[in-house]
């Protein structure tokens, strides 16, 4: 799916509120084929690593086939498939890359808290045996401070990388490196925008959260005395039901995602490229 990048676009960017709008509808109008396609990857969840890379896939298969109907070219499953089958492999390159990442960013947050942890405790040491009370509200205020600036720099970080899957999904000449390279370029001055999105779409997604957690509630209540006979067919049984609960709404959540994804990545190709394709009328 190649896309003219030069003749300008002729709708203006999408508000907030548009973006999750237009969502929103794609993840309505096509909710069978989305549900099935994200419950066919979360089944292969239970498969290490070749599992995990379709589940990666079938996610980006979801929000190729957004943006072929956003931008009125709409495309087959089966042919979507073939493409993002054809790089699945490089997908797989692409979550090694970013699980790599992310254990890096992990590691330089321990070690950022364990220096703040030491250096608090040396000047506590010798400031704090003063026992100036303004001192230690001093520290306190300090330590509050590094830490929103440390979650506020994880949340940049990840949002940087929000859309690592979908150039790969989508363009041509892309691959398991250079896909974050492409999130990285398109993300860049939208960050707060896109967690702003994010949170709305969030919000949205909450009521199915409650339902789901009701049921699991409703399931640990029924099974709670046949469970404490510690049965092996019973245990089971209720793994096999929770499993299958979490699949499910997992399947129900995920095409969501992916479309606000698919209408993200039309918003910021249309801002920093004039993505030269007509936006389907989805009611925005």
């Amino acid at each position: 799916m190649s896309f003219n990048q030069g003749s300008p676009s002729p709708i203006q960017p999408l508000s907030l509120g548009n973006v999750v709008s237009a969502g929103l509808r794609l993840y309505r109008s096509h909710l069978k084929e989305y549900f099935l396609l994200a419950l066919k990857a979360y089944v292969w969840l239970i498969v290490p690593f070749y599992g995990w890379a379709k589940f990666y896939a079938l996610a980006a298969l979801i929000t190729r086939l957004a943006f072929g109907e956003l931008v009125n070219q709409p495309e087959s499953i089966s042919s979507g498939q073939r493409f993002v089958n054809s790089r699945l492999w490089q997908f797989f390159i692409t979550m090694l890359l970013i699980f790599l990442l992310s254990v890096g960013i992990g590691i330089g947050v321990a070690v950022l808290f364990i220096f703040s942890g030491v250096l608090s405790a040396v000047l506590f040491g010798g400031i704090g045996q003063q026992g100036n009370p303004a001192t230690y509200i001093l520290f306190g205020l300090l330590a509050i401070v590094v830490g929103i600036v440390v979650i506020g720099a994880i949340f940049w970080l990840m949002t940087r990388f929000y859309l690592v899957e979908v150039p790969l999904a989508i363009e041509d000449n892309v691959d398991g490196t250079s896909t974050i390279g492409r999130s990285w370029e398109l993300t860049k001055g939208y960050v707060w925008r896109i967690l702003l999105i994010s949170l709305v779409a969030f919000l949205i997604t909450i009521p199915i959260q409650i339902v789901v957690q009701i049921i699991s509630t409703i399931l640990q209540l029924a099974f709670a005395p046949l469970l404490q006979q510690n049965s092996v067919v019973f245990n089971l049984l209720f793994v096999v039901l929770i499993m299958i609960l979490s699949f499910a709404s997992g399947a129900f959540i995920l095409p969501f995602w992916q479309a606000i994804k698919a209408v993200i990545y039309y918003d910021l190709r249309s801002r920093r490229e004039g993505l030269g394709l007509k936006l389907r009328d989805y009611e925005i």
